[in-house]
């Protein structure tokens, strides 16, 4: 099985799929002329001022829901995993894949704006579905998103979360007086993994208690853990830089020189850190992926473009903040190793030993600085980061199911799609890591080469959306949105509000 999961997330991860991330980060940067730069204020004024309905979120919510979704273990584990193939300078990528990113995540979100609609009990829905089969009328083609969407977001994408979890509680455990050694036997199976299914079940209850509340319960979750867990976890970040403050100088000049290949160590790895910074950028910040915009649609807004600023603030709080202070506190610790891109061949640095690559780095790094409890911190965000991470999927996938089903309300498919991902769950924690994020990535894969395909064909409106809010402000107007005086067919929503208004 592994064999063939691992040659199907080759085939989807070509280089192929790089190029196409990065291109059209550039080129929508290009066409709405740095709106991440330029918007920037404007960005984080919108993200604290929203409003609420029946039947939508808040800004504020929408963007925590989104989050939710970003911030997940690609942020602590993948961060580890792209140091460890790709060397420091993947993270100069990453930071790259972030900006340019920002442009992505506003045409994708803001489409999902312009074509969001009510489902059957009378909230907001949208997303690349429904933007594909309005904007390009190809019904086919948002049926195979959205079924991919519900395999990636509900069977394929939660076990790598759920597999951080249990691997992290382990790594915070072993040795101590609470687990001891890890090396017996429990219920026929070794300690490690009767430990590992123990914590799979205890996620999987605890995630069934938040999703059968609903979209509403899952938005006011996500809006309290959200912040408070990535500000504890960036707080961490900066305490070990001020404990190690002598090597922050090294630590910068080791990224910058081994992004450009000009680092001696890691001068022959300058393609494999473009290669495993964008992929892992990508899988934590998920700009053109076609998460984000589901969240977004959900947001009550009076015009499109708020929201697209909004989630493009998004992707750089994830990447420029949360991504970054991971980086930071391994590379300022020096707990890491880079492996040789020879197979079989000595690593090119190796400061941990008998320690794989992901989240351990992060746990051995602060508890080098902090022994004694700083692997528990780290595992405790963790399983903030990764248990968030997993409810996003599920809404994700619930509101693809909810296109499938026409909107209509078909309440045992959804019961079928809440068993399966709890069940995935705890599949995910007690199987081994390899496994689990090679059948993530394959979930990303997908996702990313349906929408970002879609969203370079149809990014017309979002362009339109957004010069269009750029002239209201102008104008000391608070926007509002009119899709037949910009030519924007297929907006019913929009269109409705505006003749109820009248």
């Amino acid at each position: 099985m592994e064999a063939t999961v691992h040659f199907i997330n080759s085939i989807i991860w070509s280089k192929a799929l790089i190029v196409v991330c990065l291109g059209a980060g550039l080129y929508f940067s290009l066409r709405t002329r740095f709106m991440q730069i330029r918007g920037f204020f404007e960005m984080c004024r919108l993200t604290v001022k929203g409003e609420k309905s029946d039947a939508g979120v808040s800004s504020f919510q929408a963007l925590a829901m989104s989050m939710a979704g970003r911030m997940g273990i690609g942020n602590i584990a993948g961060v580890a995993t792209a140091i460890a193939f790709g060397g420091p300078g993947a993270i100069f990528w990453m930071w790259v894949m972030g900006f340019l990113g920002a442009s992505t995540s506003y045409v994708e979100c803001t489409l999902a704006q312009i074509y969001k609609t009510k489902d059957a009990e009378g909230r907001y829905r949208g997303g690349p579905a429904y933007y594909i089969e309005k904007a390009m009328g190809l019904k086919w083609y948002a049926l195979a998103f959205a079924i991919a969407t519900i395999i990636a977001a509900g069977f394929l994408m939660p076990g790598v979360q759920a597999n951080a979890i249990a691997d992290s509680v382990i790594n915070a455990c072993r040795g101590t007086a609470v687990c001891g050694p890890l090396d017996g036997q429990m219920l026929g199976m070794s300690s490690v993994e009767a430990l590992k299914l123990g914590i799979g079940i205890a996620v999987a209850l605890l995630l069934g208690v938040v999703i059968f509340g609903g979209v509403k319960r899952i938005a006011n979750f996500a809006e309290v853990v959200v912040p408070f867990m990535a500000a504890a976890f960036i707080l961490m970040a900066i305490v070990i830089m001020i404990i190690n403050y002598d090597r922050v100088p090294e630590m910068f000049g080791i990224i910058f020189d081994s992004a450009f290949g000009t680092h001696a160590a890691f001068g022959a790895m300058m393609g494999l850190a473009v290669e495993w910074g964008i992929k892992r950028g990508i899988y934590a910040n998920e700009a053109g992926q076609g998460s984000g915009p589901h969240a977004a649609a959900a947001s009550e807004v009076s015009h499109p473009a708020k929201q697209g600023y909004v989630q493009a603030f998004a992707i750089y709080f994830d990447t420029m903040m949360v991504c970054t202070a991971t980086a930071f506190l391994i590379l300022a610790s020096g707990t890491y190793n880079v492996y040789s891109p020879v197979e079989g061949a000595a690593p090119v640095f190796q400061g941990l030993a008998g320690v794989p690559e992901g989240a351990g780095y992060a746990q051995a790094g602060v508890e080098a600085v902090l022994p004694g409890w700083g692997a528990a911190f780290v595992s405790i965000a963790i399983f903030f980061f990764a248990f968030t991470t997993i409810m996003a999927y599920y809404y994700m996938a619930e509101t693809n199911l909810t296109y499938v089903n026409h909107n209509k309300k078909r309440p045992l498919t959804v019961l079928v799609l809440r068993l399966g991902i709890i069940a995935m769950v705890v599949f995910g924690a007690f199987h081994n890591a390899t496994l689990a994020w090679a059948l993530g990535d394959i979930g990303v894969g997908l996702m990313a080469w349906l929408n970002i395909i879609a969203i370079l064909i149809i990014q017309k409106p979002a362009m339109l959306a957004l010069r269009d809010y750029e002239r209201q402000k102008k104008l000391g107007l608070d926007p509002t949105f009119d899709p037949d005086a910009l030519g924007i067919k297929n907006a019913d929503f929009w269109r409705q509000r505006k003749q109820e208004s009248v």
